[in-house]
């Protein structure tokens, strides 16, 4: 095999036989990026009077869980409501012993159901939205094929965001050096997933069809929420390319429902466009002030 170093980056790295950890990193979670798991410092987690408490932050991760909340809450469904407490991921909050006790993955967001008995802990954006949807029996079909259909788009979700927001997020808008390789890589593969929700959605209203799932609503916030938004890289992409879906986006956005949860425990933006914290409907109210 060649020895191409001299063009590597930096200029001569080659993979040690066996990794380890360098003492300095750069980029913006540096600080918090250690690759052992658990928590680092006490801190419990407040429980509000709700019977369920979400632990969280306004992320496209996030706001899967409190799009979907309000969305059942919006239906009718009283047994949803919730207090949503923020998890600030750039403090390292998720690595407090309370959190790390509900997600050992120490990732946002984690949901504690109160009306079980012991009490039940959700984690896993994907698992929180199935866990929801057959609490309340809302926004999954009970027909075999759609129920189905709602299941691949969720699992195509599940799977395929990391390559939006850890691959090309990540090298476009966090990492502390610009690589080609790597931004051209996951642009590569971020089109290719755009282009299949587009076709997809030509010839369908929503994902799984005609119903709104929680397929929708688990895509929504990345697909192209997350690259309008939390990277940026809209025009990057020519995001405006793909009519059926900016169609589909543009008609969920229009959801009330939706407007609510997408602020959620969000901690920057345009005035009225986030909410720390989430304890009563009445909450919203401060947002149009």
């Amino acid at each position: 095999m060649s020895d191409n170093s001299h063009e590597n980056q930096p200029a001569g790295y080659m993979p040690a036989k066996v990794w380890s950890p360098k003492t300095t990193y750069g980029g913006q979670f540096a600080s918090i990026n250690r690759p052992i798991s658990g928590s680092r410092f006490v801190q419990e987690l407040p429980v509000g009077k709700h019977p369920l408490q979400l632990y969280s932050q306004g992320t496209p991760n996030g706001q899967k869980i409190t799009i979907m909340l309000e969305e059942l809450l919006a239906a009718g469904y009283s047994g949803a409501e919730y207090d949503a407490w923020l998890i600030d991921i750039f403090e390292g909050d998720q690595f407090g012993t309370g959190f790390v006790n509900i997600n050992p993955n120490s990732k946002i967001p984690a949901l504690v159901d109160h009306t079980t008995d012991p009490v039940t802990r959700i984690f896993e954006s994907g698992s929180i939205l199935v866990y929801l949807a057959e609490q309340f029996g809302a926004f999954l079909p009970t027909n075999p094929r759609a129920r189905a259909e709602t299941f691949n788009w969720l699992m195509w979700q599940m799977g395929s965001a990391p390559f939006v927001g850890g691959g090309l997020g990540h090298f476009y808008a966090y990492a502390p050096i610009k690589i080609e390789y790597a931004i051209d890589r996951y642009a590569m593969e971020t089109k290719r997933q755009l282009h299949v929700l587009d076709t997809h959605l030509a010839s369908n209203e929503f994902l799984a069809g005609d119903e709104y799932t929680i397929a929708d609503i688990a895509v929504w916030p990345w697909y192209p929420g997350s690259l309008y938004g939390v990277y940026a890289t809209h025009e990057f992409l020519a995001v405006e390319e793909y009519k059926h879906l900016l169609r589909w986006y543009h008609a969920i956005a229009k959801r009330p429902a939706v407007a609510r949860g997408r602020v959620v425990n969000r901690t920057s933006g345009a005035p009225g466009e986030f909410l720390r914290e989430r304890h009563d409907a009445r909450d919203f109210e401060s947002l149009m002030k």
